[in-house]
């Protein structure tokens, strides 16, 4: 049995998939989780990371471990505590969805600091352990869903400045293999996509899927600083600001790693758009 937590999320949903077409038995959790979400043949526990009494049942019968925050907040959570659960349960895998910022921002509180104390925890655990640091997320084009909707328009900062975004289908890929194979323990993968593309690029390829023109309207940075600051706290504003608008070298860098591992080239911005236009329309 392989559990899932934060199972209804970007990497979640297709991480289920993943496994179910591999053969698995797989436990989703997320705080909310319903049958009808999820494949045929997956068992079901609705609770929250941070509730160990309620987590407690999702171990029944497990052997690994995909570790994600589930959109709680990295403060809230008690790693060692979740995997010595885990452990006492007779879990011996745990791959973690992590961040490249521990590697790329290793001062910033948000992308660095507390992601690697849950490294440090996974390291630590005694379990068979596999770290993924994935760079920013094609999904977090959906936050321009609503204007594209509404305006056709993007509305972003710094719109001539990229970064290889990955697919978080190619990440559950990834962590599908890590959870079911042996020879990942001990790796850390950072995972990105096959390219670099800028904001003002990645509102082009919908344009495209849509076949209907999509404004791009760039953003200053402070206009951007206060949209964020309406849903982030200050410190996390200011790294993703740095990330977005002065991307390291790092951070720049096309991993092979999904390649290599998948055999086959990274999604493309453009293809993760075909898949989810829906969103768009």
């Amino acid at each position: 049995m392989i559990v899932v937590t934060g199972a209804t999320g970007n990497v979640g949903r297709p991480l289920l998939r993943a496994l179910t077409a591999a053969g698995h038995k797989v436990t989703a959790v997320s705080r909310q989780i319903r049958e009808d979400a999820v494949p045929e043949g997956v068992r079901v526990v609705a609770a929250d990371l941070t509730d160990l009494r309620g987590l407690r049942p999702a171990f029944d019968n497990a052997e690994a471990l995909f570790l994600h925050d589930g959109s709680n907040s990295a403060e809230m959570l008690k790693p060692r505590d979740i995997l010595s659960l885990a452990t006492s349960a007779g879990v011996t895998r745990v791959v973690l969805l992590s961040s490249q910022g521990v590697r790329t921002r290793p001062d910033s509180h948000s992308h660095g600091v507390l992601m690697r104390s849950t490294e440090d925890a996974v390291q630590q655990s005694g379990l068979d352990w596999t770290v993924l640091r994935p760079g920013g997320f094609n999904s977090n084009a959906y936050a321009w869903a609503d204007s594209i909707r509404h305006q056709r328009t993007v509305i972003a900062p710094f719109g001539d400045v990229g970064m290889p975004t990955v697919d978080p289908s190619d990440i559950a890929e990834v962590a599908a293999i890590a959870l079911g194979d042996d020879g990942h323990a001990g790796a850390i993968y950072e995972l990105t996509g096959p390219a670099v593309s800028t904001p003002r690029q990645r509102a082009k390829a919908i344009a495209d899927a849509l076949g209907e023109p999509v404004q791009f309207i760039e953003q200053t940075r402070e206009e951007a600083r206060a949209q964020m600051l309406r849903f982030m706290p200050e410190w996390a504003v200011e790294t993703t600001l740095a990330v977005l608008g002065e991307p390291t070298p790092a951070e720049r860098e096309v991993s092979p790693v999904v390649e290599q591992l998948l055999g086959r080239a990274p999604r493309t911005f453009a293809d993760w758009v075909r898949d989810h236009i829906s969103a768009f329309r």
